[in-house]
């Protein structure tokens, strides 16, 4: 398996593709498609399956990149 730092590298952002929003590889498809196509039960491998570019570690990538987005504090004011 990948490191952690391995699979951020397969996150791209580029104000040219996808609003600038996080992608895979520098292809037009975002670490967010990958995180929906997830949560409404699609398996890794039916994700590579339907989008042949991609790689198993494309998918954990997604996955590494929202982890890490969430996690920080969430500051509530008392």
């Amino acid at each position: 398996m990948k490191s952690n730092s391995d699979l951020l590298e397969r996150i791209t952002v580029s104000p040219d593709h996808c609003g600038g929003r996080p992608c895979i590889r520098g292809f037009r498809l975002r670490v967010s498609d990958i995180l929906s196509l997830l949560s409404a039960g699609a398996s890794f491998g039916e994700i590579v399956e339907d989008y042949p570019f991609l790689e198993e570690e494309d998918v954990r990538a997604a996955l590494e990149y929202a982890a890490l987005q969430t996690d920080h504090a969430i500051l509530v004011a008392a």
